[in-house]
C-alpha cells in the first residue's frame, strides 16, 4: 500500500505565486487616484514651429496632426450633444443657426481638438486662427468670473445669511469638481442643467400668455400695450445697435457642441442631429421667450439694470412674474435663473480649458497647456481657468458694476468674431473640398443652406461689428461727454476689436504665416469617415422608401 504524499506545512517556503495577489498594474485607491493624474505618454507633439532660414517657420499639418491625435476622452453620448446644443441655444440669435449648421458640416467632417479655432488655422490663415482662438479662450475665461458674480447676486433675492464671497467660493468648487471628473460628468451636468431650462422655459412661455391675456390678478389684459407704450425700440435703432454688445454675449453656448465633437462617442451620428434641431430651438427657446418678455416688461422699468449697475431682482422673468402678482413663483423662476447661469459658468470652463489646449497643440499656446493626463483631462488649463476665475471676488468691491461691465465688454463682442470666422472658414472649406475633385454627397453632414447661408450668416455678423463701431464712436444720448468718457465708452463697446488686431497682426509678423490657398488646404488629416462609403450607400437605399413628411422631418428635425 502506497503512502500518501507529505502534505506543505503553514511554513511553507513554496514559490508558487498565490491565487489572490493582486496584479503589478492594479494600484490601491490613493496610488490610482495620483497615478491617473499623470501625462498620457501616446499623446507626443509634432513640432509645430521650427527656425529656418529666413526665421520662424509654422508647420500647419503638425498642427492639424496634433489636434487629430488628441488625448482628450471620447465619451460624449448624442444626448449630452443635444443637450449641450439646448442649453446654448437658450440665449442665442438666428443669425447663430446659419452658423450652426456651417460649423456642424466642418465639425462631422473633422472631429478634432479645437474644432472651429483649428479649422480658422487650418482654412484661413495660422494667424487669425492664433487671434480668433485666444480671442475665445479669454472670452470664456473672463466669463467664468463674471458668470460666478452673477451667481452671488442672484443668491441677494432671498436675503439669505450667506456671505458674498461664501457663495462664490462654493459656485467655483462646484465648477472645478464638474472639470476635475471626465468628460462624461460634464456632459452629464450639462444634461441635468438643460433639461431643467428647457422645463423652465416652456413653462414660462405658457405663463407668459396667460398673464398677457389677463391672467395675472394684479395686471389685467396687457396684449400690446407696451409696445405702443413706451414702445418696442429705446432710442429707435440706434438704441438697437447701442446694445448689441450685451445680446451678443448671449450667443456664446452653441458653438460649444462643435468643441464636443472632439469627445463625442460616435461623432458621425451625434452631431447632425444635435445641429438640425437648432434651428427650432432657437425659435421656441429664444424668440418666443423673448417675445413673451417685450410684452410683459417695458424697457421704462425702474426694476431693470442700468449702466455699471447690478441687482439681484432685475431678471426680466422675474419681474414678469411679480408685476402679475403671482406670490412664489418668482422665487422659483429665480432658483431655476441661477441654476442657468451655473451652466454658463460650467460650460465656460469647458469652452475656455479645450480651447487653450487646442491653441497649444498647434503651436498657438505656451506647452504646458496641452498636457492632457491619463483620464484625457487637461489639467493646466483647467488649473488656470480656475485661477481666472477668483476673479469673481471682484464681487466684494465697491466698484463691482464697473468690473461687471467690462468683464462682459470683454466677452461679449467676442461671439461675433467667432460666428463670423465660422461661417467664413465653412466658405472657404466647400471651396477646397471641391477644388480637390470631392463630390458635396461623400460630405457626412451637409448644411442644408450651404455656401449661400454662410455668406448671409458672414455679412449679417460684418454689419453687426459696423452697427456696434458705430454706436462707439457715437454714444447713445451722450452728446456732451468728454474725451476720457467717450474713450471709455468705445472700449466697453469695442475692446475685442483692438485686441484681436493686435494678436494677429503680431502673429502674421512674427511667424511669417500665410493665407492658406486653396489648393493647399488640408482635407486629410484627421477627416471623419473610412466607412462612410458603405454607410452612404445604405441611407440612400433606406431614404428612397421614406414618404415626403419624412423626409423634410429628417432635413429640419
Amino acid at each position: 500500500m502506497g503512502m500518501e504524499p507529505p502534505k506543505p506545512s503553514s511554513s511553507s517556503t513554496s514559490t508558487a505565486e498565490p491565487l489572490l495577489t493582486r496584479p503589478q498594474e492594479v494600484r490601491s485607491g490613493p496610488s490610482k487616484i495620483f497615478h491617473s493624474f499623470r501625462s498620457d505618454t501616446s499623446h507626443d507633439l509634432v513640432p509645430v514651429i521650427s527656425l529656418g532660414l529666413h526665421g520662424r517657420i509654422y508647420n500647419p499639418h503638425g498642427a492639424a496632426a496634433n489636434t487629430t491625435n488628441t488625448a482628450l476622452a471620447r465619451k460624449l453620448k448624442g444626448r449630452h450633444l443635444q443637450m449641450i446644443a439646448i442649453g446654448g441655444s437658450i440665449g442665442s440669435g438666428t443669425a447663430l443657426s446659419i452658423g450652426v449648421q456651417a460649423l456642424g458640416e466642418m465639425a462631422v467632417a473633422f472631429p478634432v481638438a479645437g474644432s472651429f479655432s483649428a479649422f480658422a488655422t487650418r482654412f484661413i490663415d495660422p494667424a487669425w486662427g492664433f487671434a480668433f482662438g485666444w480671442n475665445y479662450a479669454v472670452a470664456w475665461l473672463f466669463a467664468l468670473p463674471l458668470e460666478l458674480m452673477a451667481g452671488a447676486i442672484i443668491l441677494e433675492f432671498w436675503n439669505l445669511p450667506i456671505p458674498g464671497w461664501a457663495g462664490i467660493l462654493v459656485f467655483l468648487m462646484v465648477i472645478i469638481f464638474i472639470n476635475l471628473g471626465n468628460v462624461k460628468i460634464y456632459g452629464e451636468a450639462e444634461y441635468f442643467f438643460s433639461i431643467l431650462k428647457v422645463i423652465a422655459v416652456v413653462g414660462f412661455i405658457i405663463l407668459g400668455v396667460i398673464i398677457n391675456c389677463g391672467g395675472g390678478q394684479d395686471s389685467g389684459y396687457i396684449g400690446g400695450r407696451f409696445w405702443s407704450n413706451p414702445g418696442a425700440f429705446h432710442n429707435g435703432f440706434k438704441g438697437f445697435c447701442n446694445i448689441l454688445t450685451t445680446a451678443a454675449f448671449s450667443f456664446a453656448g452653441t458653438e460649444l457642441v462643435g468643441l464636443a465633437a472632439a469627445e463625442a462617442h460616435n461623432p458621425s451620428k451625434a452631431l447632425p442631429k444635435s445641429i438640425r434641431q437648432v434651428f427650432w430651438r432657437i425659435s421656441i427657446f429664444y424668440v418666443t421667450s423673448m417675445a413673451i418678455v417685450g410684452l410683459l416688461v417695458p424697457y421704462t422699468s425702474k426694476q431693470l439694470i442700468g449702466k455699471d449697475d447690478v441687482d439681484s431682482k432685475s431678471s426680466p422673468f422675474v419681474i414678469a412674474i411679480r408685476d402679475a402678482g403671482i406670490s412664489g413663483l418668482d422665487s422659483v423662476m429665480n432658483a431655476v435663473v441661477l441654476l442657468a447661469v451655473l451652466s454658463v459658468a460650467n460650460s465656460s470652463m469647458y469652452g475656455a480649458t479645450r480651447t487653450l489646449t487646442a491653441l497649444a497643440e498647434q503651436g498657438q499656446a505656451p506647452s504646458m497647456f496641452a498636457y492632457i493626463d491619463q483620464k484625457g483631462r487637461p489639467l493646466i488649463s483647467i488649473a488656470t481657468a480656475s485661477a481666472i476665475g477668483l476673479l469673481a471676488f471682484i464681487y466684494l468691491s465697491p466698484r463691482r458694476g464697473q468690473a461687471f461691465t467690462w468683464l462682459l465688454a470683454l466677452s461679449g463682442l467676442s461671439s461675433v468674431f467667432t460666428w463670423a470666422s465660422i461661417c467664413y472658414a465653412h466658405i472657404r472649406f466647400r471651396s477646397a473640398w471641391v477644388h480637390h475633385g470631392n463630390s458635396l454627397d461623400s460630405l457626412i453632414y451637409r448644411s442644408p443652406i450651404g455656401v449661400v447661408g454662410s455668406w448671409i450668416g458672414l455679412i449679417s455678423f460684418i454689419l453687426i461689428l459696423t452697427a456696434q463701431f458705430w454706436v462707439a464712436i457715437s454714444p447713445v444720448g451722450n452728446t456732451a461727454i468728454n474725451a476720457s468718457e467717450r474713450a471709455a465708452n468705445f472700449f466697453e463697446a469695442y475692446l475685442a476689436m483692438p485686441v484681436v488686431l493686435a494678436c494677429w497682426a503680431f502673429y502674421k509678423i512674427y511667424y511669417r504665416t500665410q493665407y492658406v490657398r486653396i489648393e493647399d488646404v488640408d482635407l486629410t488629416t484627421g477627416r471623419n469617415g473610412n466607412d462612410f462609403p458603405y454607410l452612404w450607400e445604405g441611407y440612400k437605399s433606406e431614404k428612397e422608401t421614406w414618404p415626403r413628411w419624412k423626409v423634410l422631418y429628417k432635413m429640419m428635425c
